[in-house]
């Protein structure tokens, strides 16, 4: 038998786990940086359905700022299609509302 002089610890109180949605969220500078790349997403996804098939895998959304959107292609061939088609694009993101502010930058990807 073993004398205990000191009561047992209790165990540290640890936070309910939760999910990355949750914890940005809770974050207000990360709250604001979630919801511009949702949004960038939205752009996207409006514009997609105006590109090529094979075009689409090829070109990704980038940032959204107070002066506007940024498109990134992954190759300058793909960047000038985009350059071409950018009054239909940015047309389609009026249209939804998307936009309405700003330009509509299209660059081309670092590697």
């Amino acid at each position: 038998m073993t004398t205990r002089y000191l009561p047992p610890r209790p165990k540290p109180a640890a936070p309910e786990p939760m999910d990355f949605g949750q914890a940005v969220s809770r974050h207000g500078t990360l709250a604001q940086l979630g919801q511009r790349l949702q949004a960038s997403q939205r752009h996207l996804a409006v514009i997609s359905v105006a590109l090529p098939a094979g075009m689409r895998q090829f070109v990704q959304a980038g940032t959204l700022d107070d002066q506007g959107w940024t498109v990134v292609a992954h190759n300058a061939a793909i960047a000038t299609k985009l350059r071409h088609m950018q009054p239909v694009l940015l047309r389609l993101l009026q249209e939804q509302g998307l936009l309405l502010e700003g330009e509509l930058r299209i660059r081309v990807r670092q590697s």
